[in-house]
């Protein structure tokens, strides 16, 4: 496990894993939710912990002013899709409710409106799909079968415009067949209103599955070597360090000789916008559970502390994110 002392510059994944984010305040306009600054209520303490399995994140927020505080609390999803040649794990590709969020305040359910919104080369293509009647969510089987009905004149457009391509493979073992892919992305934001009482303490809790990216084998080395830009990449926003490069050169000549080897996923969360509430996080801990003691992981951060046979923790005061948390887990094949 990396203990490095430094945080990593946020750096996007070149097999995306899609990422979560921290509750900001959020302010709804004609075109959807803009996330705001709230000066009045802080983020008193957040309790994070990310697992293979599982992510929760407990919340404390103090309103600072003498006066109620009302507005919309957002908690930004993953994005989805947009790239062909992601590996992604979701929790269920047929919902809306992809990675089954749940949200609570002061224990009691909180019942959260969904905004999602779909953009292919960063423009909103949301109304494009409707019209066609082709769901938003890319993964699902209906969009699959929406794809298949749409005009041609509509799908030749549609590919022009980066919103599908011609993905060509044997599905069912009868020969070679085109495809029409979705190359948008899904963004997703949970919303919901509430109000934060003046001088009082609020408590908020999320539950959730992560996504789960990954590849099978190493695809940070090159050549078998530590070298090369992915290699670089992984060293700024894993902080891997020179043990879990020796694992992954024997785990290729495993692999090659073949036994049992490690393959990579990614969990990611985007930490900043718990920048955007009154002032630093008053009282931070990080918990990373790596799922299997067989199970190697690395991340940056502070301070970090063995706690458990799977678990590490970082805590920190008056704590501001600057950088967002990605995680690597390298995993025995016997595990896939």
């Amino acid at each position: 496990m990396n203990a490095a002392l430094r945080l990593a510059p946020l750096l996007l994944a070149l097999f995306a894993a899609p990422a979560l984010a921290n509750d900001t305040m959020a302010e709804l306009k004609t075109g959807g939710l803009t996330f705001v600054r709230t000066p009045e209520v802080e983020m008193t303490s957040e309790a994070l912990f990310i697992s293979p399995e599982e992510i929760r994140v407990d919340y404390i927020f103090t309103n600072t002013s003498e006066k109620d505080v009302s507005g919309l609390v957002a908690f930004p999803m993953p994005d989805i899709g947009g790239d062909p040649h992601a590996n992604v794990a979701m929790g269920d590709f047929e919902t809306d409710n992809y990675l089954a969020f749940t949200a609570s305040q002061d224990g009691k359910t909180v019942a959260v409106n969904l905004q999602q919104r779909a953009y292919a080369s960063d423009i909103d293509v949301t109304e494009d799909l409707k019209a066609s009647g082709v769901p938003l969510l890319p993964f699902a089987t209906a969009t699959k079968d929406a794809l298949k009905k749409l005009p041609e004149h509509v799908a030749a457009d549609w590919i022009a415009r980066g919103l599908i391509f011609i993905d060509t493979y044997d599905n069912d073992g009868n020969g070679m067949k085109d495809y029409r892919t979705p190359l948008w992305s899904l963004k997703s934001v949970y919303w919901w209103r509430t109000t934060f009482p003046a001088g009082k303490q609020v408590k908020v809790q999320h539950r959730y599955k992560p996504s789960v990216g990954g590849t099978v084998g190493i695809s940070f080395l090159e050549e078998g070597a530590a070298k090369g830009e992915r290699y670089e990449d992984y060293v700024k926003r894993y902080c891997i360090e020179e043990n879990i490069v020796r694992r992954a050169q024997q785990s290729e000549k495993d692999m090659q000789a073949g036994k049992s080897y490690l393959f990579e996923n990614w969990i990611s969360y985007i930490l900043t916008t718990g920048a955007n509430w009154s002032g630093p996080i008053k009282d931070f801990t990080l918990t990373i559970d790596k799922g299997a003691p067989e199970n190697l992981v690395s991340f940056c951060g502070e301070g970090i502390k063995k706690t458990g046979q799977t678990t590490f923790e970082m805590k920190a005061k008056d704590f501001t994110p600057a950088n967002e948390i990605d995680i690597l887990l390298l995993r025995p094949s016997a595990a896939q």
